[in-house]
């Protein structure tokens, strides 16, 4: 206890006499600023709405900012005196003072009055239109700050809102008239700049929407009459004087072009080339390069129809998602304003290349001991039958070896080849059926094979085939449903020790008899994470399969009441799963708060006794709770690496709950550091006398959770994430009752401990 007081007070002092070494530093004059303070209504009883949130947006835009500093420490101008003045312009010290440092931020440079000015701005904008406010310099030594004193008076109301006159010779009046019911100025809201400007954007979105192409929010004007008295205003809203002409009408659609190969080189040739025609589309294609069709499911103008923006953006997405065009954009021409309200449009597509090679060689360390690699190389054809059909090939091969752990170390190899073919559209085996939105609707047919071999225990072969269907409801959520799903797995080639191990245990040998899982499957995923702007992000992906539940109505049983086809048995489940993750900022930028709740329930009924070993959940690993090695953990209380029959180390189950929490901060540009807990366990779904503790109960459930944390530090180089997490148990399901948390038992001293206890999971991208 002693020993630790020490470690902190020496800590201690060793901040404080950093955070004091970065005023020694300074020239006579000097003064060192520390920061701002905002003061609102100082000396008055009178408050303001939201004034804690005010006074740090009001904070926040006062200038210079202070030196960045971490539990009152300068960090960075604590780098920069201690670099000093380097002697050349490379080298350590310069890389330590102009990259980890900053130079102080001095006192003179605050103008006090300027800042005073852009905070009685903010106030105006935001209704405090009698806003006033003073500011002065408080030196005490060789630091400094400033004090701003902001008087707001009473905000004012919006009393009243007035729309254009409907003027006969334009109808763009009518609408904005016809659509203030949608407006963002409401009777007793305060008065916001913010939302004057949204106002004005939400008419030019109604009025893009009825074809007035060429407007523009700057074209309408918001008159505020400040003088009505009782601090409310009313608010005039009219078009600009000098608002030009093709601004005030709508344009229609007349011709719409389609050059879908279009390069610089190749301008003329392509511009002037023979078109086709079809329906309302003129294509640009002399290489007859895409089916015209294609084009319909694409662009959604029609000629003599009203330009509007909706059709406008979906077609862009439509063009852009579809994954054939390189470049996308869309060129609009219109006639002579003065005699017709018509215009052309051209889309100007440039395609990707018809097929592409990739090759990728990944490298793996796992926590069970295993290290390898695999390599894959893929073929793509992106325009398979003129119609933007991609058809993907893979071929893959890896290795894998256990360099340490116990006894009787194993390698193991696999081979792989997939094909998947995926039409950008709903294709279905009667009828056509196609979406209008801004995402392209997909339908993919995949197969594929792979041979696994692990040395000592077996070989596995397995195939799939699916066919089925991917889109997307909107921006936030993706819908895959396969309707057709099926599975073979084989098992040959198993050692004589592993055959001895699954005689003496019965559910692992159902585990690698020959199977078919046939059946169907959904998942829905949900994520607002591109919108970078929010303070949290979630995503949460939900699945479910059904199995062997529409098959087995045609099978007949055989003498031991199994189901077959082709003399290989049918596994009949449901199995259902949810992973939902969120990411709060609570610096963003800097420090995030990331969380992970992941349940799985699997029901096997009928045909099967246990789900098949591919639909088992499993526990442990870089990815789960990483302070237990991969698949190594439960099912329940179960512990198999005491179990005296020495049983195979992947433990599945049909159960799973998983939690995890981990802090990750920003220690230098790429340079991420990471605390984390993890918590969770898996369960059967009927008792295993090999699995002793093994089946799930409600009641005891919460007292066999897993529990570990550790610390993590990861290299984010925005295409790849390195990752290293050092983790260690806290709570052992395992262990007697009254025995299971283990923080008594700690020992970093001791090597045998940090053997059995101490687990790096090294891995590529984020755990979630």
């Amino acid at each position: 206890m002693i020993r630790k007081l020490n470690i902190l007070f020496l800590s201690t002092a060793v901040l404080l006499l950093a955070a004091c070494s970065n005023t020694k530093y300074l020239t006579p004059g000097q003064i060192l600023y520390t920061g701002a303070d905002v003061k609102v209504n100082p000396d008055s009883a009178k408050k303001v709405t939201g004034e804690k949130n005010l006074r740090e947006t009001l904070k926040g835009l006062t200038r210079p900012s202070p030196n960045k500093s971490f539990l009152g420490l300068r960090y960075k101008l604590f780098f920069y005196n201690l670099a000093g003045e380097p002697k050349k312009d490379k080298g350590f010290r310069y890389w330590m003072r102009n990259k980890l440092g900053e130079p102080p931020v001095l006192m003179s440079q605050v103008n006090i009055e300027s800042n005073v000015r852009v905070l009685q701005s903010y106030l105006v904008s935001k209704g405090y239109l009698r806003a006033s406010g003073d500011g002065e310099k408080v030196v005490k030594g060789k630091k400094g700050s400033a004090v701003y004193r902001m008087f707001t008076q009473d905000q004012y109301t919006i009393n009243n809102i007035t729309f254009p006159v409907v003027d006969t010779s334009y109808s763009i009046t009518a609408i904005i008239n016809n659509k203030n019911d949608k407006t963002l100025l409401k009777k007793g809201s305060p008065y916001d700049l913010d939302v004057f400007k949204a106002e004005r954007v939400r008419i030019d979105n109604e009025l893009k929407e009825n074809g007035y192409y060429y407007f523009s929010p700057n074209y309408i004007l918001l008159q505020v009459d400040s003088t009505i008295g009782n601090n409310e205003v009313n608010i005039y809203l009219k078009l600009k004087d000098d608002t030009p002409f093709a601004a005030l009408q709508p344009y229609y659609m007349r011709n719409i072009n389609i050059y879908p190969n279009y390069t610089l080189d190749k301008d003329s040739v392509i511009r002037f080339g023979e078109p086709r025609q079809y329906k309302d589309f003129t294509i640009y294609d002399p290489y007859r390069t895409y089916k015209p069709r294609l084009f319909e499911r694409l662009i959604f103008f029609e000629k003599g129809k009203l330009y509007n923006r909706t059709d406008h953006s979906r077609s862009l997405n439509r063009l852009v998602n579809i994954g054939t065009f390189k470049f996308v954009k869309a060129e609009f021409t219109p006639l002579d304003t003065l005699t017709s309200n018509n215009m052309d449009v051209d889309f100007i597509l440039t395609s990707l290349k018809k097929r592409a090679l990739t090759f990728e060689l990944t490298g793996t360390s796992k926590s069970n001991n295993f290290v390898g690699s695999e390599v894959k190389l893929t073929q793509i054809n992106r325009n398979t039958f003129k119609g933007a059909e991609q058809l993907k090939i893979s071929l893959s091969g890896g290795f894998e070896k256990q360099v340490s752990g116990q006894a009787g170390r194993s390698n193991s190899y696999s081979l792989g080849a997939e094909a998947q073919l995926i039409f950008p559209r709903f294709v279905f085996p009667i009828w056509n059926f196609d979406s209008y939105n801004a995402y392209v609707p997909k339908t993919h047919i995949t197969v594929g094979a792979q041979l696994m071999n692990r040395a000592n225990y077996y070989t596995l072969l397995s195939g799939k085939g699916e066919f089925g269907y991917i889109w997307k409801g909107n921006q936030f959520n993706e819908h895959v449903f396969n309707p057709i799903s099926v599975g073979y797995v084989r098992t040959t080639n198993t050692t004589d020790s592993f055959n001895r191990m699954l005689e003496r245990v019965p559910t692992l040998k159902r585990n690698f008899e020959n199977q078919f899982i046939i059946g169907s499957n959904y998942t829905y995923t949900y994520t607002n994470q591109f919108q970078e702007y929010r303070r949290n992000n979630i995503l949460f992906i939900g699945s479910a399969e059904s199995a062997g539940n529409t098959i087995n109505l045609f099978l007949p049983k055989d003498e031991d009441g199994k189901k077959r086809l082709f003399n290989t048995v049918t596994n009949q489940f449901l199995r259902l799963e949810a992973d939902f993750r969120d990411y709060y900022k609570l610096n963003p930028g800097k420090t995030t708060l990331a969380g992970r709740l992941n349940i799985g329930y699997g029901i096997p009924h009928g045909n099967s006794e246990i789900l098949p070993y591919v639909r088992q959940f499993f526990a442990g690993g870089g990815n789960d709770i990483r302070a237990f090695r991969a698949r190594s953990l439960g099912p329940g209380t179960f512990n198999v690496n005491s179990d005296t029959m020495q049983l195979f180390a992947d433990q599945g189950g049909d159960i799973k709950f998983l939690t995890s929490a981990e802090l990750r901060a920003k220690l230098y540009r790429f340079i991420h550091g990471a605390v984390f807990l993890d918590a969770g366990n898996i369960w059967l779904a009927k008792e295993d006398s090999a699995r002793p503790g093994g089946r799930f109960n409600f009641g005891r459930a919460f007292n066999e959770i897993a529990v570990g944390g550790g610390v993590g530090l990861r290299i984010d180089a925005r295409i790849i994430v390195v990752r290293a997490d050092l983790a260690m148990p806290f709570r052992k399901p395992y262990e007697p009752q009254g025995s299971r948390w283990v923080f008594d038992k700690i020992n970093f001293g001791d090597p045998e401990w940090r053997r059995q206890n101490l687990i790096l999971n090294l891995g590529i991208g984020y755990p979630f």
